[in-house]
C-alpha cells in the first residue's frame, strides 16, 4: 500500500485554486472518502484524482460559511495573514495566532 503524506495540516488556512473561497483545515482523508454521487457531480474535465489527500475545511466566501471537501491539487496556502470568520471555528480551534488556528480538542 502506498502511503500518502498530506501537504497541509490541521488549523492551516488554505485557498481554493479555482473558486473564490478559503478555509481552515479540520480533518484530512489520505485519499478520496466521499460519496460516488459527490465525485460524479464534478465535471469530468475538472474531477480530481482519488489517490491524493482530501481536506475538510470550515470554509467561507463573500456570501456564506460552509464545510467544503477539497482535493490537495486544488488548494494553495492562504498568504493573507487574515483570520477566517467561520462561526464553528471555536468548537475545534483556539484563537487565531501566527497565521493558523491551534487545535483545542483531543484527537483519537
Amino acid at each position: 500500500m502506498e502511503r500518502q503524506l498530506a501537504k497541509y495540516h490541521l488549523g492551516q488556512i488554505v485557498r481554493h485554486k479555482k473558486h473564490p473561497f478559503r478555509g481552515v483545515i479540520f480533518d484530512v482523508d489520505p485519499k478520496f472518502a466521499n460519496t460516488e454521487e459527490w465525485y460524479h457531480s464534478i465535471p469530468e474535465e475538472a474531477r480530481p484524482r482519488r489517490d491524493q489527500p482530501f481536506y475538510h475545511l470550515l470554509a467561507e466566501n463573500d456570501e456564506s460559511f460552509y464545510v467544503a471537501y477539497v482535493s490537495e491539487q486544488n488548494l494553495v496556502p492562504d498568504e493573507s495573514g487574515e483570520p477566517v470568520e467561520h462561526p464553528d471555528l471555536s468548537e475545534i480551534f483556539g484563537e487565531f495566532h501566527n497565521g493558523h488556528y491551534p487545535l483545542q480538542i483531543h484527537m483519537n
